[in-house]
């Protein structure tokens, strides 16, 4: 069987990582000369962007047909690569297939250095800025994709318009139109809306900030500020956890509050976890309550088994002290399965009691086997 053919781009590609192992300066030559990303298999033609992001989108659109075009905006600092869940490999490298533009789906986001199925590590350096794409059929955009300028796209024959001198407040400003203009449901959402938004959190300026917070205002819709609560704490730092402080304070909706605990449970800032803990002590809803200590169990550490203890204590609803001892049971076992037994044995609450039983049960921890046998020949 004769070996898959490769493109240019794939070959420049393994050139720039071995030059960079020798010369570290070289990759950023590579990257450079590659500004395109590495996007094969496509009719491309270069536009500028100078005189406004919108008016080339307009003209693009006003040709009809379909047609995909994209740029190159700062993006957040952080190791990241992002390619797609189906990447075609043919190496067998996880960093280094290739992805369908037209078929491909979602996106995969690596916080790591990128890594083949044999362990061997590839150091490279972390990627500056990221490549929005976007599709457009009938005058319409009907499909937003990122990627990091390392991943092997495959555009399958279409035409690619690739526009330079793009400001970032101007794709920011476009895709909050995008955002804001997308269905509560569809395809649309997913495909334009939520894609949209997470570009959006990606652009390392301040108009990020200042999106997104806007799209959090208790005027628009339960979808656009759940969603948004995510990339305000994965994405965004101390900016991103002071509109989640104010959100979990001060929205009106259970079901977006829970929605918020996410987003601070994945946010690296003090203040997250600071505003993660207040929530799961006094939250008004029972509901939100609970899903703060399930993510604070994810978090592990003392603050975090010293409020599912206090719920478990002195929470006034039954069903938020057995969320809590199932927060005790995700938590790492050195952590949780002490917890666990002293609550089985000592708790005042019977369903309580019950509940850590139970989940000490699943735990397959010798020391949940000595509790039991210990109660066991008591009787």
């Amino acid at each position: 069987m004769s070996a898959p053919r490769r493109s240019l781009d794939h070959y420049r590609g393994v050139l720039c990582v071995l030059c960079a192992l020798c010369v570290p300066s070289a990759l950023r030559i590579c990257t450079s000369a590659n500004a395109q990303g590495r996007v094969s298999n496509a009719k491309t033609e270069t536009r500028s962007a100078a005189q406004g992001l919108e008016r080339e989108v307009r003209a693009i659109a006003a040709r009809g047909g379909v047609t995909w075009f994209g740029y190159r905006v700062p993006m957040v600092a952080g190791p990241r690569q992002m390619c797609c869940y189906d990447t075609i490999s043919n190496s067998g490298d996880v960093c280094c297939g290739s992805c369908r533009l037209e078929s491909g789906s979602g996106v995969t986001m690596n916080t790591g250095d990128s890594m083949t199925v044999r362990g061997s590590r590839i150091m490279l350096e972390p990627a500056t800025e990221f490549l929005v794409l976007a599709r457009v059929d009938a005058g319409a955009v009907n499909r937003v994709r990122t990627f990091t300028p390392d991943c092997d796209v495959d555009a399958g024959g279409l035409g690619v318009v690739w526009l330079t001198d793009v400001k970032p407040d101007e794709s920011i400003a476009w895709l909050s139109s995008l955002v804001l203009s997308s269905p509560e449901t569809g395809e649309r959402k997913d495909r334009v809306g939520k894609t949209a938004m997470s570009a959006i959190a990606l652009h390392n300026v301040p108009a990020a900030d200042r999106t997104l917070e806007s799209f959090v205002a208790p005027s628009r819709p339960e979808w656009l500020r759940g969603d948004t609560a995510f990339w305000l704490g994965s994405a965004r730092g101390d900016a991103g956890a002071r509109v989640l402080t104010r959100m979990i304070a001060e929205d009106p909706s259970e079901k977006v509050r829970d929605k918020v605990t996410f987003g601070l449970s994945v946010s690296k800032t003090p203040a997250a976890l600071t505003a993660l803990l207040n929530t799961a002590k006094n939250d008004q809803s029972r509901k939100v309550r609970g899903q703060a200590l399930f993510w604070l169990a994810q978090r592990a550490g003392k603050e975090a088994l010293a409020a599912i203890s206090g719920a478990i204590d002195n929470d006034p609803d039954t069903d938020v002290k057995k969320k809590a001892v199932f927060a005790l049971s995700q938590m790492p076992a050195d952590e949780g399965v002490p917890k666990l037994i002293e609550v089985a044995r000592s708790n005042r609450n019977p369903e309580v009691r019950k509940q850590a039983m139970f989940w000490l049960g699943q735990s397959n921890d010798a020391r949940a086997v000595k509790f039991f046998e210990d109660i066991l020949l008591k009787k």
